[in-house]
Parts: structure tokens; C-alpha cells; sequence
């Protein structure tokens, strides 16, 4: 398409009004941004050139439909008024001889792939009271494939494709409910499913799928809250209840729908009544009548689910009242997830291998294209899909060279780790280490001396001067620890070792409150099951090592960056529940050319109020100290924004951008650096597939997507930058949304997998550039332990790894 109609295409995404039930998902608020429109350097291209070519297949299929195909969109109006959706859809659809069987209707726009004799047509229908109603149909639109409402429209059909496969809607994705995978030990089923979009792409409309699962458990509601009144006691059990089921989402199987549990009923049970019509009938009956289930306990408290969207223009009804012996936990608690044998079983059903991957996709379309319902479907429709996996070429990024002291090397390409060769090189810097604590209890006694000889034999070879700390005993109790730290911890303390007993999530965070808040200090926790096995030792004492290295200021390894006077930026943010559901930014920003030593600033926000709010000062703040490291301000900045959820970008286009700007301006009306805003998504549907001797595999790490499946209307390109071990890679995607740096397209891709490189608490490449993963660990630690912003003298060191 011309760049012109690209235009058009994202101007009439604003205006989109469609939705299976009245409503538009939010990702397609997205679709409607332009952004490239406005950078003269990608208007023409985008793509990249360096890097060795290799092909590649996605999980996206081409949309094919009819030449001259258009869908036409009319205006219905009825005379009487008819207030039920479902009445007029009855009364519209009497008249099949007129508009065919292929239609859409959502009660006051109908959609029809021919075009009525006349502009305004007049049908009379009768309803069963025998009143007779005038039906005007009115042409106000004929749609090209490419509009923004026909590529919404193909995906109100493929939901339709959906549903006719036997395929249940759980939340936005569909699954099998009749195909279940079953984990009878630890009472678990897994439900296999797709995840689907229709978007416009750059090449074509197509279709991006990829596999799903959903994780259901065997247990009830009912049997949770048993359980937890045996475990609390009839006196504890409503605050503990509450606290544990609020916010979860359960599954009621006789309607395959999917509730988030917002309260509970404590003074409702099955016997009591609501209106259904003009009759009260009580939930038990209702559940009697309508599905034909009994409740067997009719003294079970009621399950509250507020309802967050009514019909358009109507108030919002009442909330769904749940039984919970109806209702099945979904998802994995933190304790399933914390436990090792449950995650291995879960990922040997859900992590498929690129070949497996693939082979899924194809028969999901296989089993689409021999069902002949589904395909009379489409073809009423005049659309098909193409039966293969997307063909396209990538591009092999170079690998790079890290610099370690005087030393560099190549790192195995396969792995994407150099754990290995940076195993008795010395670092590029690290203060030496005078003035430390070990805090152990008694039972870990032996662990800790093992841990502190270890520490001193991987310290030296990585040129970490260590003298030994002083070594405090605690009893093991969370005030006598807090006491213990008080009692010892002062102004010249370098660093506080603390090995904990147990994963006991209050002793950490009461350590990581005082330590971050109170006495600013960093610091290292240790659980002493990490430092019991003599085998594992070494690996783990010189992780440790690292950790309290680059926690003190100091400097591991670095990559070539050739921009100079370049500061990069990392936000993210985090949702703290626990403080009144308050957002928690962080923004993370490089101070030095080799990108080794950073600014980190949180700030706790009340919901609703824009992150970029308090994040403005933290910027001002980070040039504030790189004009204090190099004597000059940068002369570009590259923020990579992380956390934009869908439907979110409108916000950061329109109004992060401007923060930025205005926090830049504050330096001094005539400081003007290059400025590029990059936004950053991990979660994402997109795979890429390489295919060598005859094998289906992951690509390698530096793969860079450019074209065919990046979007038309904005700067962005996915990066695969790291390796797994198991399952399939996912790419990141980048989304350049505003920019004035001038950067070719291959130098931000290079740039930005460069930064993958650079993230201290792991020697291998990352799936995002650095400060993301920083500004992520800076929000987590700030929302889950300390809820407080950080003491600002921990502003200039990577305390929170």
C-alpha cells in the first residue's frame, strides 16, 4: 500500500466503532496510532541491512478474499422502537431473501458482503404479538478489504470460525475444553488453545496465531475455602479468605465463562432469592432450571464478580453472584509456582519445541479448512486463508565482543552465555570491599564459613579486593534480626550479607525496608539451602560475588558503544496491590559512555495518575548526574519505555513524549539533544522459526525482523535475543514511536541489541535492553518488599539486583 493509504488505514482506526457485543478490543486503540508518519528518515524504509540473511517462517497466514471484494455497512432503524438486541436481530432477519445469509448485526449497524438494490431499503416484519414493525435499512459505507472496520470485521468472523471449531472463549483466547491435558498428581488440567489476531501487517491482512494453553484445577472454590478454614480456624478465616481469593479468576464449567472474584458475600447463600423478570427465584432453583445442577452445601457463601461492561449507552448491571462449588481456580498459585516438580511437569505439556510449535499451527488450519461449516462460513464471506506458515527472510545481527578488564572475547553464539570465559578475568572495576557484615543463625553455621573461604577464592582471580567481614550471629526471628542490623550496621558499612534459614518472604522484606529506607546500605540475601551443596558451590559464590560487586558501584563487563555523549534511559512500572493498588514507576538511566554505571530512581504513584507524572523529576534528576560524571549534558537520549500494556500506547505517544520533552527543557531552553522514544513488548504472540537440514528450529540470538510482519504505520522491528533451552524463543518487539535522532534503521537495532548485553545479574544476553530489566527489578523489589521509595543515596548503584 502507498504510504498515503497507510494513513487513511490508521485515521479510520480512530473512528472504529465495531465490536462483537458493542466493544472494541484494546489493541486495536493501537492500531490507530501513526507514528512513522512524522520521521522523514523511515518514511520510505525501515528496515536495516546489516547482518547475514537467513530464512525464516512466522506464525502468521495471509488473508485472501474475492477480487473487488467490499463490505458494505448499512444503518437499521426501527419504527416502533424496539429495545431488545435480540428481538431485532429476529424481526431484521426474516428478510433472508433480501440480505442473504451472510450478516453481521450488533442492533443498529448491519454488515453485508453485497450491496442492496436501492440506497434505502423498507422491509416489514411482525412480532409474535402480531404488531407490525417498518424496517429501514440505509447503505452509509462501502468498505475496501484494507479499512479499518472490515479488518475488525475479520475477526468478529474468525471468533465465528472460532465457535463453530468447538472452541471456548476464556478470557480473549479460545481453547479445547474437549482435548484436555490431565496432571492427575498434582490435580491440574490443561486446556489447549490459540491465541488469534487479524491486523494489518506490512506485507498483507493476515492472521498471527500461536499456541495457548490454560491451566485449570481439579479443586472447587469450595474446596479452597475447606481447606482454609481448616487451616486458619473459624476466627481468621474471612481476612484470610478474602485476602486469598480476591482478585483470582475461577471458571464456571456449565457456561465455560471466566469470572475475576472482586468480593465475597458473606451474608448470601444459595437459598437467597433475585428478580429473574417479574418472578424471585433463589440461586439454588435458578441453577436447578437453568443448567440442571444441584448445590449440594445451600449454607456456602456467595462469590461477588462486578461486571465491568454493560451494552453501549445502558448503566452497568448488577454484579454476578457465584456459588463456589461451581466455581474452578484457574492459573497456579505462588507456591505451585515455587515448586519445582509441578513446573517441570507443567512445561513438558506446555513448552513445545519450534518443530512441535509449527506442527500445531498447521493442523490447526488444516482442521479449519476440511470443516465444511466453517468453511461455508468464510465463503458466504468471499475470504480464505492461505494453508502455509508465512515465508520471510531475517537478518543475523554480528555478535558481539565484550570487554572485561584488559581482556575481551567472543561468547559461544549457540548459548548466548559467557559465564565461562569470564571465570578468572578481572573486572573492569570494583571498589575493594573493607567494611562488611555477615549475618547467619546458628543452624547455618557451617554453610557460611563454606560460603566465605568460597567468596575468597573467586574474588581475587576477578580482581575483587575482599578483606574479611565481621560475622554476627542472629537468633532466628525476624525482630532479633532487624535488632541485630540496628545494633551494627552504620554510615561506613559497604555492604550487609544476610543468610536466611528459610524463603520467608517478611524476614526478607523487613531486611530490604531497613537497608533500602532506613539505613541505606546494599546488601545481599542469601537463602542457606543456595550455599548447602558442596558441588555447587564455586557457581554460586562467584554469582554472589558479581551481585555484591556491581551492588557497591562496581563495573563487570561492557560492549563497544560507539554513539558518544549518549544517555539511555529504561522505565518501567510496577501495580502494588498491597498499598491500595498504587503504581510504582522506575526509570533507570545510563551516567558513563560504557554504559556500566546508572541512575536509578522509583517513584509510588496513586492509580490512576500518569507514571510520567513523578517520573519527570527522575529524569531531570539522572541528568542532573551525568552532568556531574562528564561535565556536559548528552547530546542524545534513547528512552526505552517498558509496561505499556494494550490499548496504552495513545498515552505514551501523546502524552509521555511531551513529559520527556518538558523534563529535557528544564535542563535550559537552549539544551536540545536527539531524542528517541523506543516502547517495548515482551508479551507477544509473534514466533519466528528457522529451518536447517531439514530440521525446524529456533533462530539464533540477534535475529532481527524488519518488514512483512512489522506494521505500516509505525517504526518497529522484533529482535530474538537470547537462547532456551526448552520450548520456543519469543522475539521482542520495539516500537520507535517518536524520534529525532536521525539513526539509521540498522544502527537502533544494533544499538539496542548491544544493551541485551549489558545487564549485570546475568553473563549471557537478555530479552530487552538493560535498563528494562534494571527498571523492572528496581519497581518488583520497591512493590513486593519495601513499599517506599528508596533512599536517595542508593540513587547511583544497582542496589536492587
Amino acid at each position: 500500500f502507498s504510504f498515503g493509504a497507510v494513513l487513511q488505514i490508521s485515521a479510520g482506526f480512530q473512528q472504529v466503532k465495531l465490536g462483537e457485543r458493542g466493544r472494541r478490543r484494546r489493541d486495536f486503540h493501537d492500531a490507530g496510532i501513526n507514528t512513522r508518519q512524522a520521521m522523514e528518515h523511515v518514511k520510505d524504509s525501515k528496515s536495516g541491512t546489516s547482518g547475514t540473511p537467513i530464512n525464516l517462517t512466522a506464525n502468521f497466514f495471509r488473508i485472501l478474499s474475492r477480487p473487488q471484494w467490499f463490505l458494505y455497512q448499512y444503518h437499521v432503524d426501527f419504527n416502533p422502537p424496539m429495545e431488545s438486541r435480540r428481538l431485532r436481530s429476529a424481526l431484521l432477519f426474516q428478510h433472508e431473501e433480501v440480505l442473504g445469509s451472510a450478516r453481521s448485526f450488533d442492533g443498529a449497524l448491519l454488515f453485508l458482503p453485497l450491496r442492496l438494490d436501492s440506497k434505502e431499503t423498507v422491509l416489514f416484519s411482525e412480532t409474535r404479538n402480531g404488531e407490525k414493525v417498518k424496517i429501514t435499512v440505509t447503505l452509509t459505507n462501502e468498505l475496501p478489504p484494507t479499512s479499518p472496520v472490515c479488518i475488525q470485521f475479520y475477526n468478529i468472523i474468525f471468533r465465528r470460525i472460532l465457535r463453530i471449531l468447538n472452541l471456548q472463549q476464556i478470557g480473549r483466547n479460545y481453547y479445547d475444553p474437549h482435548d484436555p491435558l490431565n496432571i492427575p498428581q498434582h490435580r491440574l488440567t490443561i486446556w489447549p488453545g490459540y491465541t488469534t489476531t487479524i491486523l494489518q501487517y506490512e506485507s498483507a491482512i493476515m492472521l498471527c496465531t500461536d499456541v495457548s494453553h490454560r491451566v485449570l484445577r481439579s479443586e472447587t472454590v469450595l474446596d479452597f475455602m475447606a481447606n482454609l478454614r481448616q487451616q486458619w480456624g473459624p476466627h481468621r478465616f474471612p481476612e484470610i479468605c478474602t485476602k486469598e481469593l480476591v482478585g483470582l479468576i475461577v471458571l464456571t464449567k456449565y457456561n465455560n465463562k471466566t469470572y475475576r472474584i472482586d468480593g465475597i458475600a458473606w451474608d448470601h447463600t444459595p437459598n437467597n432469592t433475585f428478580k429473574r423478570g417479574d418472578t424471585d427465584i433463589s440461586y439454588k432453583n435458578y441453577y436447578k432450571t437453568q443448567y440442571g445442577l444441584d448445590i449440594t452445601d445451600g449454607n456456602q457463601v456467595l462469590l461477588i464478580s462486578q461486571v465491568k461492561r454493560g451494552p453501549l449507552g445502558a448503566p452497568l448491571p448488577s454484579p454476578a453472584m457465584l456459588i463456589p462449588e461451581l466455581c474452578y481456580l484457574t492459573g497456579l498459585t505462588e507456591k505451585m509456582r515455587s515448586d519445582f516438580q509441578i513446573m517441570k511437569d507443567l512445561s513438558q505439556q506446555t513448552r513445545l519445541s519450534p518443530q512441535e510449535r509449527e506442527g500445531r499451527l498447521h493442523r490447526f488450519v488444516t482442521n479449519l479448512q476440511k470443516n465444511p461449516e466453517a468453511q461455508a462460513e468464510l465463503d458466504k464471506w468471499g475470504l480464505s486463508f492461505d494453508k502455509h506458515l508465512l515465508k520471510m527472510t531475517g537478518r543475523i545481527l554480528p555478535q558481539e565482543m565484550i570487554f572485561q578488564g584488559s581482556t575481551s572475547y567472543h561468547y559461544q553464539l549457540n548459548s548466548a552465555d559467557w559465564s565461562k570465559e569470564m571465570r578468572g578475568v578481572p573486572l573492569i572495576s570494583c571498589p575493594p570491599l573493607n567494611n562488611w557484615f555477615i549475618f547467619y543463625t546458628r543452624r547455618n553455621s557451617s554453610e557460611t564459613q563454606s560460603l566465605l573461604q568460597t567468596l575468597g577464592r573467586v574474588s581475587g582471580p576477578l580482581g575483587i579486593s575482599m578483606q574479611r567481614p565481621v560475622m554476627i550471629q542472629y537468633e532466628d526471628n525476624q525482630e532479633y534480626l532487624l535488632r541485630a542490623l540496628r545494633q551494627n550496621v552504620g554510615p561506613q558499612t559497604q555492604m550487609v550479607v544476610v543468610v536466611l534459614p528459610s524463603s520467608s518472604k517478611d524476614k526478607y522484606d523487613s531486611v530490604k525496608k531497613y537497608l533500602c529506607v532506613s539505613c541505606p546500605t546494599p546488601s545481599q540475601c542469601v537463602l542457606s539451602r543456595s550455599i548447602s551443596r558442596p558441588q555447587a558451590i564455586m557457581t554460586v559464590a562467584t554469582k554472589i560475588a558479581l551481585q555484591m560487586a556491581c551492588k557497591m558501584g562496581g563495573e563487570l563487563w561492557s560492549v563497544e558503544i560507539p554513539l558518544k555523549q549518549l544517555m539511555i534511559v529504561g522505565i518501567d512500572c510496577y501495580h502494588d496491590i498491597t498499598a491500595g493498588r498504587r503504581s510504582i514507576g522506575a526509570l533507570v538511566a545510563s551516567l558513563n559512555q560504557g554504559m556500566t554505571r546508572w541512575y536509578s530512581k522509583c517513584v509510588l504513584q496513586d492509580k490512576g495518575q500518569e507514571i510520567m507524572d513523578g517520573l519527570k523529576m527522575a529524569l531531570s534528576g539522572a541528568l542532573k548526574d551525568y552532568l556531574k560524571f562528564n561535565n556536559c549534558l548528552p547530546s542524545r537520549i534513547i528512552v526505552y519505555r517498558d509496561g505499556v500494556g494494550d490499548g496504552q500506547l495513545h498515552s505514551v505517544v501523546n502524552y509521555e513524549v511531551s513529559q520527556i520533552i518538558d523534563s529535557i527543557k528544564s535542563m535550559g531552553h537552549d539544551y536540545l539533544p536527539r531524542l528517541s522514544v523506543v516502547v517495548v513488548k515482551k508479551r507477544l504472540s509473534c514466533r519466528f522459526f528457522a529451518h536447517m537440514n531439514g530440521k525446524v528450529i529456533n533462530p539464533l540470538p540477534g535475529t532481527v525482523v524488519d518488514s512483512e510482519v512489522t506494521r505500516p504505520e509505525w517504526y518497529d522491528f522484533y529482535i530474538v535475543n537470547q537462547t532456551v533451552r526448552v520450548g520456543s524463543v519469543s522475539p521482542s518487539h520495539y516500537n520507535v514511536v517518536y524520534d529525532t535522532s536521525g539513526l539509521k534503521p540498522d544502527h537502533m537495532q544494533r544499538l539496542t541489541y548491544k544493551l541485551c548485553h549489558m545487564y549485570y545479574n546475568w553473563q549471557g544476553i537478555i530479552r530487552v535492553p538493560a535498563p528494562c530489566q534494571y527498571a523492572h527489578k528496581l519497581a518488583f523489589l520497591v512493590g513486593q518488599s519495601i513499599h517506599k521509595e528508596p533512599n536517595m543515596y542508593l540513587d547511583n548503584l544497582l542496589f536492587y539486583l
